[in-house]
């Protein structure tokens, strides 16, 4: 195993990567830029937070108040809740993003408490009985509001959801930019193409809009590509042992299966290509104990995943969908679940609402990367190339027959979003061999489509994703949770009554990030900027 890093490196580019990137290059210029990355990646997420009240809300909270997966205080507030007899109300989805975004809430939680006491006494001082107008154009979200303000809810979800959001969510997707900064360095060869392109990620794909609240599909994402990449080790940059790099694989596989059951195509397409990648490159009996040590990194999540079914629905190994009450779809294949259909799969990839290329028009040179990989020296190794190939068609055939895609018309693309940064690596290397020209003006319509999908996220009436784009270049800028301010009327003040600029917050943002990439940072300053 002394060669393996070797072997590795002249794999990947066909000679070291150490004679293009000096150790102290390394260390400082790239620990630096990744760093500033993060927090830009970060504050610019938690400023587009969207109010949406998802089901992984609910347990988030229970968990953080009570220790407990038992929702029934939020019974029928939710679609998606549900009681099974003697064991109360629940989701059917697995807990895994609801566990994670329990962290901040419950460390949130005494300043939470104290705000929505405070308002509650002035409601009851002030006599109010029946909730204020809330003027959204949509009879759900009217009817959510109403009644969570009946029960006391209302200040206490949009609190919680913006903990969540910009401690939980928001900095994952930051996590998994710099992660793939990481990569396309690497890949690349730039610190500077790879930060560019780590930006292009961010904000031009649809990570940005997944991000504006807690969501479990584009966490799935982060994780699965976090282990892949840590099972890769490119140009063996990764000094953890084998040992190490398989069993946190198997960490990240077994959780994704706990954040939801699509997780186990993925769980198990990781193991695959560890498993190959091993014989190819060590000896049967290693590669057998490296996947002995993958299979005990997945054991925790998987576990506490039974643990968790069987205390919320008595039976460990049944998913929560088994008990669901009858819905639209569910008379279909088990539980809604069959094999693929091509009108699903048609839908998955061009609706005009939700599709995903429709969503990401970048991933569509993602169909022709399989040529560009094969022109001059390969830039991803062949394994790795064909790797991201298998799980995005397999994640696909999956959602293929699950009949719950069709509802996606309201929330935008969601259940192929762990394929994210799998089919941004594959059209990035596509986008690279196009003239520069062509590939900034790409970069720009991306860009421009995704933070009009994060400003406006009404994507359900009949423009679909062209709705959002319209809305912004005719109405001016916005951001979601000021656009929720200003349909509560005056009951906040009447500064909100007749809507609110988000410019002033823009400007505050930008003198925040001039700060974090232009002010000197003594010694260090010109070491922290992407070298060419």
């Amino acid at each position: 195993m002394a060669n393996d890093k070797t072997r590795s490196t002249q794999e990947f580019h066909g000679t070291s990567a150490q004679s293009v990137l000096a150790p102290e290059s390394w260390r400082f210029t790239t620990t630096g830029t990744a760093i500033r990355l993060f927090v830009t990646c970060w504050l610019i997420y938690s400023m587009h937070f969207s109010t949406n009240i998802v089901r992984e809300i609910y347990p988030a909270l229970a968990l953080g108040d009570h220790f407990s997966f038992r929702v029934d205080e939020y019974a029928n507030m939710h679609p998606d809740l549900f009681e099974k007899e003697g064991y109360g109300w629940h989701i059917g989805n697995n807990p895994g993003a609801s566990m994670v975004a329990a962290i901040p809430y419950a460390l949130a939680r005494p300043i939470i408490d104290r705000l929505v006491e405070r308002v509650m006494l002035q409601r009851k001082a002030s006599g109010k009985t029946e909730p204020p107008s809330y003027n959204s154009p949509w009879p759900m979200a009217r009817e959510f509001f109403n009644e969570s303000w009946r029960r006391g809810f209302d200040i206490k979800f949009g609190l919680a959801a913006f903990v969540m959001q910009a401690f939980c969510m928001a900095p994952l997707s930051a996590l998994g930019v710099v992660v793939m900064f990481y990569l396309l360095r690497l890949i690349f060869l730039s610190d500077r193409k790879a930060f560019w392109l780590s930006v292009l990620y961010a904000f031009g794909t649809p990570v940005f809009f997944r991000t504006g609240f807690l969501n479990h599909n584009m966490m799935i994402g982060h994780l699965i590509f976090m282990g892949f990449v840590t099972i890769w080790n490119p140009a063996g940059k990764i000094q953890w042992s084998e040992q190490k790099r398989y069993f946190l694989g198997g960490l990240s596989g077994g959780a994704a299966f706990l954040f939801d059951n699509s997780g186990v195509i993925l769980l198990l397409g990781l193991f695959i290509y560890g498993v190959i990648k091993c014989l190819k490159e060590e000896s049967l009996p290693n590669t057998v104990r490296l996947g002995i040590w993958y299979v005990a990194g997945t054991l925790g999540p998987v576990g506490l995943l039974w643990f968790y079914q069987w205390k919320s629905f008595g039976n460990p190994f049944l998913p929560g969908q088994h008990y669901m009450p009858p819905v639209e779809w569910i008379d279909v294949g088990y539980q809604g679940f069959s094999w693929p259909q091509w009108e699903i799969l048609r839908l998955l990839v061009i609706d005009y609402r939700y599709g995903l290329f429709t969503s990401a028009p970048l991933f569509l040179l993602a169909l022709v990367s399989p040529a560009s990989n094969r022109k001059g020296p390969a830039r991803i190794p062949h394994i790795e190339f064909w790797a991201m190939i298998a799980f995005c068609l397999a994640l696909w055939l999956f959602f293929g027959g699950v009949q719950y895609t069709r509802l996606q018309f309201n929330t935008g693309i969601r259940y192929l979003a762990p394929l994210f940064p799998f089919l941004f690596v594959l059209s990035v290397q596509v986008l690279n061999r196009l003239p520069r020209l062509v590939a900034y003006l790409v970069s720009i319509f991306c860009i421009t489509e995704s933070w009009c999908l994060s400003m406006y996220r009404d994507v359900e009436r009949g423009l679909g994703l062209l709705d959002p784009i319209a809305h912004v270049f005719m109405g001016g800028f916005q951001l979601p949770a000021l656009t929720t301010l200003s349909r509560m009327g005056g009951q906040y003040g009447e500064y909100f009554s007749v809507g609110v600029s988000p410019l002033p917050l823009f400007a505050l943002l930008a003198a925040v990030l001039f700060g974090i990439w232009f002010i000197p940072n003594g010694s260090s300053q010109h070491r922290s900027q992407p070298s060419q």
